[in-house]
């Protein structure tokens, strides 16, 4: 069963960035690495060829995988997202209420999350507790250290 990927247009133009870099320059780099390999002797006993086929394997599993994500990909258009309740590609200020501290994050799909930009994914413990909660609200986030509560100032796209 496949699974919908949101992305905004950003995240899907990168996706297929890479992907296209990776089907291109990353085969051809591997087909050389191969073919270097294969001129070194008996195959059965050279470990730069083994090597190069598992590069070879690892690789075809990311493009494979990356082309599943691309099939089920959804490009949301933030211009049509409702701000009334947290949700895919929204970007949310929440304050901790023990601590009184404020902070925005946007909430992206998993391959898109970078924490050092502020983007956070909505399959996080994080993002889970953020979905659905509207301004004013209070968000319950499960974390190691026990629940921490935040409370929904603002909503924007």
């Amino acid at each position: 069963m496949s699974t919908t990927h949101y992305l905004t247009q950003e995240g899907y133009d990168k996706l297929r960035a890479e992907l296209d870099e990776l089907k291109s320059t990353g085969r051809a780099n591997v087909a050389a690495a191969i073919a270097e390999a294969r001129e070194k002797g008996d195959l059965s006993e050279n470990a730069e060829y083994d090597a190069a086929k598992d590069a070879q394997g690892l690789l075809e599993m990311k493009i494979n995988e990356m082309e599943k994500v691309m099939a089920n990909a959804r490009v949301l258009d933030a211009s049509q997202l409702d701000t009334s309740h947290v949700t895919v590609m929204s970007k949310v200020t929440i304050k901790n209420v023990k601590v009184n501290k404020e902070i925005t994050y946007h909430l992206v799909a998993e391959s898109e999350a970078d924490l050092k930009e502020k983007k956070i994914s909505v399959s996080s413990p994080m993002g889970q507790g953020l979905l659905g909660k509207a301004v004013g609200d209070i968000a319950e986030v499960s974390t190691p250290n026990g629940v921490i509560k935040f409370e929904i100032i603002n909503i924007t796209v």
